[in-house]
């Protein structure tokens, strides 16, 4: 690039994002479709049918050997030996001092071997994270990021749409479990896991048979209403489930507890592990804020990194950390890191909009949950 920085990086579905017409923007480092026909009308068609996103800019890193459970004890907050094969679960890798360096999936395929999906990001940084933290133990870590495809298919017709294309019984598959089978024409991993707040299902996929799979569930799919889906939507999706961001309600300067991911940190665990004493610390102290939901009650939508106020006070008390007009909702909703004595459900805030205070009534998360009839999310709200 003329002005210094890095190429970015692209997917092996480049070609076919410009050919449905996608705008291509960066993000983590990679070239990635923003959107394709309209955030909104991709927003709807995840929710009322389904959406096709590539995912190939996801980290994947491999754990494989007779420690490597043991390891990834040691080098996460949650028990990953306590996954049964075949099953997955959120984690949260820390800083010694208690910070989220990332959060991310882990997913067990064998006794011996497991699969880490960081966000695209943190992907180097956690794989630098993790070498030294299985240092010693007969654990071997393979950065397999740069040869995997991932595409998701996503939404409430996802499972028609996908289940005449593979050999896996989804039926049988439950959220958050991983299979090996045959899916589109291609082998490949297919787990039951999103960032939708919606049933659907990741495949990861060698990079040269990518766009084949794609082709196949785009024919499959568009009949059902299925629509290619990009950034935008996904994160008005993730937003609406109540779902953390990594850089924005998570990150260094911010624990579990006060994210309201507590539940994720395993103290009972057999043997140490990364940040344990800080988050010890974390807990007996109790958080300084707490991750709220914020559905604004006038006119204004409240953006990233807008302050948030107490009626009648002129100090900020808290920031907003995502914000949008609701597709599914409509209505203005955010979440936001507010003191505790503000996070109660019920409190009215405001929040500053340009040149004017909007008020907002913290509610719990998350803001939109599927019907009962569809698997609940081990990311739902939480997550």
């Amino acid at each position: 690039m003329t002005d210094g920085s890095p190429a970015l990086r692209q997917t092996p579905l480049r070609d076919r994002h410009l050919a449905l017409g996608a705008r291509l923007v960066g993000f983590g480092g990679w070239e990635m479709p923003l959107q394709y026909s309209g955030i909104s009308d991709e927003h709807h068609a995840v929710r009322r049918a389904a959406g096709l996103f590539d995912l190939s800019h996801m980290g994947e890193i491999w754990v494989t050997g007779a420690g490597a459970g043991q390891g990834l004890a040691a080098a996460l907050v949650t028990d990953p030996p306590g996954l049964a094969v075949g099953r997955a679960h959120y984690s949260l890798i820390a800083a010694p001092d208690g910070g989220i360096i990332d959060d991310l999936i882990v997913y067990r395929l064998a006794e011996d071997r497991f699969l880490v999906v960081p966000n695209a990001s943190n992907a180097d940084r956690v794989a630098t994270e993790l070498e030294p933290r299985l240092a010693g133990l007969d654990a071997v870590m393979d950065d397999a990021s740069a040869a995997t495809a991932l595409i998701a298919v996503q939404g409430p017709s996802a499972r028609g749409i996908l289940a005449p294309l593979t050999d896996v019984d989804l039926d049988a598959l439950k959220y958050y479990a991983i299979v090996e089978g045959q899916a589109a024409g291609a082998p490949a991993l297919v787990a039951r896991t999103g960032y939708t707040g919606e049933d659907g299902f990741e495949l990861f996929l060698a990079p040269d048979t990518a766009i084949g799979v794609w082709d196949r569930l785009m024919a499959a799919g568009v009949p059902e209403g299925l629509v290619p889906a990009g950034l935008g939507a996904r994160d008005t999706l993730r937003l609406e489930a109540g779902m953390p961001l990594y850089g924005n309600e998570l990150g260094l300067d911010t624990t579990p507890m006060e994210a309201g991911l507590d539940r994720l940190v395993k103290f009972d665990k057999r043997g140490d592990f990364v940040g344990r004493a800080a988050l010890e610390a974390a807990r007996e102290a109790g958080p300084r804020k707490r991750l709220v939901g914020l559905l604004l009650r006038g006119r204004g939508i409240a953006r990233h990194g807008y302050p948030v106020y107490r009626p009648g006070e002129d100090s900020s008390v808290g920031e907003v950390t995502s914000g949008t007009l609701s597709p599914t909702l409509g209505e203005a909703i955010a979440m936001a890191y507010v003191p505790l004595s503000a996070a109660t459900p019920g409190t009215m805030l405001e929040v500053g909009v340009r040149a004017s205070r909007v008020p907002a009534e913290v509610v719990p998360l998350p803001f939109y949950k599927r019907g009962p009839s569809q698997p609940a999310s081990d990311k739902e709200r939480r997550t």
